[in-house]
């Protein structure tokens, strides 16, 4: 197993050991949705994660070893720490900005940058996408969190939005 079979078994545990753990959270007389909805939500989800990790590990140390065995050598995966960096970069000007401009306009910025910074757009089409699939990934986390969940997201200092 490797790193991320490793990581897949840790995740796993830690999701599963605190997903036992929200079952002494106090249940809400007042509401059906209780403080143990949200946790298990992303508990659950990061289980069945973990659970894909540790598959996608399997299956690719299978089919690697199948390839060797059939005198085809892997070629080592080349580590890209430039693009670790700029990633770094960008989130951290996320940060900077979300309470300058506000949740919805700092998430569309950062977004769009991080797409750009994944696989530049080389054309205009791949622009539109970029912007659209930033735009709506802003909007729906927007409209979840703030009128579905009731999580109030920051506002912006300079925008008030």
């Amino acid at each position: 197993m490797t790193r991320d079979g490793v990581a897949g078994l840790i995740c796993l545990a830690l999701s599963l050991g605190m997903l036992v753990l929200t079952r002494g959270l106090p249940q809400s007389p007042l509401v059906p949705i209780g403080p143990d909805f949200y946790p298990r939500i992303v508990l659950v989800i990061m289980a069945a994660l973990s659970v894909l990790l540790i598959v996608f590990d399997l299956w690719r140390q299978r089919s690697q070893a199948a390839s060797a065995t059939a005198g085809g050598e892997a070629a080592p995966e080349k580590r890209n720490y430039r693009l670790v960096g700029i990633t770094f970069t960008v989130f951290a000007g996320y940060v900077v900005l979300l309470p300058l401009v506000g949740y919805r306009i700092a998430t569309f910025i950062f977004m769009a940058a991080l797409q750009a910074v994944f696989k530049a757009p080389r054309s205009a089409r791949r622009w539109m996408v970029v912007l659209v699939s930033a735009l709506a990934t802003a909007a729906v986390t927007y409209v979840v969190f703030e009128h579905y969940l009731s999580v109030l997201l920051p506002r912006g200092k300079w925008t008030d939005w």
